[in-house]
């Protein structure tokens, strides 16, 4: 399994808008669903990724602790799933079935919304302020599959507590690490290309 990184694109980013269809069939437009939030995470992920595979336990109990608190969570898959059947918008709806996903998951079928988020990898997280402005990307935590350290989510627990609390955006931000998003032949971003 390739390990790429993820792009740490500029804090005070905005969200870039989209409307997509979830795995349920409801179409999620962006500002619509956020309104009133303290905070929204954009996160890439995959049904086959061990990477996301790995973290997907405690991803659950940690948006379940945060949705409480105003934290709203989003999670996009953008792979092609000709190339990768795994991913196909049934697996997606076994997969929150699976897990007990309390958040809605999005098919990003044209590969436009991982483009405008120049997202890289799965798992890759993108935490938004009330405004929509960037203010944490990078690493759930330290854990990898394989490498012993325990699945927490401190790293993106800090970025959302910080938030929370109207604290600084943490200043040592990681970047993610896990399978590159599977583009279709053609549809690859140029930040893909010149890695």
């Amino acid at each position: 399994m390739a390990a790429v990184k993820s792009n740490m694109i500029s804090l005070g980013t905005k969200a870039k808008p989209f409307k997509l269809p979830s795995s349920s069939g409801e179409v999620i437009e962006l500002n619509k669903f956020v309104v009133n939030a303290k905070g929204v995470v954009i996160l890439f992920i995959c049904n086959h990724c061990p990477y996301v595979k790995h973290l997907n336990q405690q991803l659950v109990v940690t948006a379940n602790e945060y949705i409480t608190k105003g934290i709203v969570f989003l999670a996009i898959n953008s792979n092609d799933v000709v190339k990768y059947p795994a991913d196909s918008q049934e697996n997606m709806r076994k997969v929150v079935e699976d897990e007990n996903y309390p958040f809605p998951y999005l098919f990003d079928e044209t590969q436009n919304i991982a483009k405008a988020y120049q997202a890289a990898c799965t798992p890759d997280f993108y935490l938004f302020d009330a405004t929509l402005s960037l203010v944490y990307r990078g690493q759930f935590d330290s854990s990898r599959p394989g490498n012993g350290n325990s699945v927490t989510g401190n790293d993106l627990k800090l970025a959302m507590n910080n938030l929370l609390e109207m604290k600084p955006s943490i200043i040592n931000q990681i970047p993610s690490i896990g399978c590159n998003i599977k583009w279709k032949t053609g549809n690859e971003p140029d930040y893909y290309l010149k890695r």
